[in-house]
């Protein structure tokens, strides 16, 4: 059994009126491809059904929602744009914690089915991959991967204290990865440890279509008028960002104007700048080409989990290890840019990668 949390869209002028419901993946599918027939067909209706909601949505707000023009489709309005993207932050924004929502329900009712005999409590940062290997293990029907979103320090407290089994962490290659590792091995001792190979990700500037202002590194983003969107400041990404910034002898103030906009994923801030709310941002390269977005690579990270050594032996775990190491896997990993299956699920001493 699996539970679906999605966001709706609901419109209403007053308390009196009914509200109206906007269907967002319906315009994006015309933004995307300027053609009515493609969305109606997404959304499997009538193509005379499509234009009666297009004109049913024109008339509740009052201005035109999509544009057709001679030799060039149909395209969004400005203000249809504006809706659109409006809605693909919002998704974005939204993603995780209602995946944390669904996962902490499926966890609840699982003890009461049968079929649910395996259990591997996982928190992580949220990203394209772990959400692969959640949908493998989500279809054995009788695993229950529980996996909830939270930062790096967070999954690592949490593992040290016995709230989760395994902690997802990422750890930059080259020169910053000295500090990543002493920043975590405080939560790595008094017992044994293991980290498991995931992935490794490209991390870096992401920008508009074909970088209107022309950056080339960090060190453009001092123009005072350059907006940043952010990610949330206790994010492993944050962290990682201002490590990047001090390299050059720069701090997050230094960017525009000092006060960014902040998000919570990924996709999120891609999609401040695909709307144009946003000149640039910082993550990975997978976000920037779901958003059509010119990208900048700064540094390569590996994704790794660790857990306690007594986990490897049980069942459960055997078994995320087999679906990291599963052709399924691999194949999902190869169609997200900027990601690579790094030996997944190979097994190291803690000690080995953070030291005694």
């Amino acid at each position: 059994m699996q539970i679906e949390i999605v966001p709706v869209w609901r419109f209403r002028k007053s308390e009196d009126e009914p509200p109206m419901m906007v269907m967002l993946d319906f315009l994006n599918e015309i933004r995307a491809t300027g053609k009515i027939t493609r969305a109606a067909e997404q959304a499997q209706i009538s193509y005379r059904h499509a234009w009666n909601l297009i004109e049913k949505w024109s008339d509740f707000f009052e201005t035109p929602l999509v544009e057709r023009k001679r030799g060039k489709g149909t395209n969004l309005t400005p203000f249809g744009e504006r809706l659109v993207w409006a809605g693909q932050r919002l998704q974005a924004r939204l993603m995780p914690q209602l995946a944390n929502l669904v996962h902490e329900l499926e966890a609840e009712l699982a003890e009461f089915l049968p079929q649910a005999t395996t259990e591997i409590r996982a928190h992580a940062s949220h990203g394209f991959a772990v959400e692969q290997l959640q949908r493998i293990l989500d279809s054995q029907g009788d695993m229950v991967f529980n996996l909830r979103y939270v930062s790096n320090e967070t999954s690592l407290m949490a593992l040290k204290r016995g709230e989760c089994d395994l902690a997802g962490l990422h750890l930059p290659q080259g020169p910053l990865r000295r500090q990543a590792i002493e920043a975590n091995r405080e939560f790595l001792t008094g017992e044994r440890y293991s980290v498991i190979s995931f992935v490794t990700r490209e991390m870096g500037l992401m920008l508009g279509a074909g970088n209107p202002l022309g950056i080339r590194g960090v060190q453009d983003l001092k123009t005072p008028d350059i907006r940043f969107v952010a990610r949330d400041p206790v994010s492993g990404t944050a962290h990682l960002f201002k490590q990047i910034l001090a390299q050059v002898g720069m701090t997050p103030d230094d960017i525009g104007g000092g006060h960014p906009s902040f998000e919570f994923t990924h996709a999120a801030v891609a999609a401040y700048v695909a709307s144009g709310m946003a000149d640039a941002s910082f993550g990975v390269e997978a976000a920037a080409r779901r958003f059509n977005l010119e990208f900048l690579p700064l540094v390569t990270e590996d994704y790794v989990f660790v857990c306690r050594d007594a986990l490897l032996a049980s069942e459960a775990m055997k078994r995320v290890i087999a679906a990291m190491q599963s052709r399924e896997f691999t194949s999902a990993i190869k169609t997200l840019p900027g990601y690579r299956a790094a030996n997944p699920g190979g097994v190291q001493p803690a000690a080995e990668v953070f030291g005694e």
